[in-house]
């Protein structure tokens, strides 16, 4: 069984947003404002810097017990000894990467729609990121937005956890958290913020607030 985790408020890295600040800074900004989980996403560095990524920021979070997954790359989340990873519909299967990672990691899945839900095997997957639920910049392929609808729909289909993700901001967590969503993840709202610890703390009262 993986470990505990808790989606109120996950922040995915984004390397171009982080730049003038620095990863490790924005991260731990984020995290002294309430963030609850990380994903280390990076599409365009090469294994070892990434290692090296997932590895400092591994060093940052556990003092706090804050899992640290890694976007696709189950062999950088191995080498860095990571808490999981976060898969998409095209990338290694959740069987394939529950195979390499063990029972304790914690494996998540892109599910954006009913039809890809139906035709995903969720064996080995223990929460869903499904979105967007606004157009968003910062992935190219991320699909045609679906809103808190989308999120009601999926929650109607199972049992398992569920993020948010997708242009989320402050004005659509509580239609979101409202809708079944366990938690929102967010990338420029705490990435680009000027003030990421005071954005976390933003965001993560308007979670509590609609889970109120």
């Amino acid at each position: 069984m993986a470990r505990s985790f808790d989606l109120s408020l996950y922040l995915v890295t984004d390397p171009r947003l982080t730049a003038e600040r620095g990863l490790e800074e924005t991260v731990a900004a984020a995290v002294r404002g309430g963030v609850t989980l990380v994903q280390l996403r990076d599409p365009h560095a090469h294994g070892r810097a990434l290692v090296e990524q997932a590895r400092a920021l591994r060093a940052l979070l556990a003092p706090h017990g804050i899992p640290l997954l890694v976007n696709d790359r189950v062999d950088v989340a191995l080498a860095a000894q990571a808490d999981g990873v976060h898969v998409g519909q095209d990338d290694m299967s959740p069987q394939d990467a529950r195979a390499l990672l063990g029972p304790d990691r914690i494996i998540g899945l892109s599910v954006g729609s009913p039809q890809e839900f139906a035709a995903s095997d969720l064996t080995g997957v223990d929460y869903l990121g499904t979105g967007p639920i606004k157009a968003t910049g910062t992935k190219a392929d991320a699909g045609a937005a679906i809103g808190a609808e989308g999120i009601a729909a999926m929650r109607a289909l199972t049992t398992l956890p569920i993020v948010a993700i997708g242009g989320v901001d402050g004005a659509c967590v509580p239609d979101v958290i409202r809708a079944g969503a366990n938690g929102i993840a967010v990338v420029s709202a705490l990435c680009g913020a000027d003030d990421p610890q005071a954005a976390a703390r933003a965001l993560r009262d308007k979670v509590e607030a609609a889970r109120r």
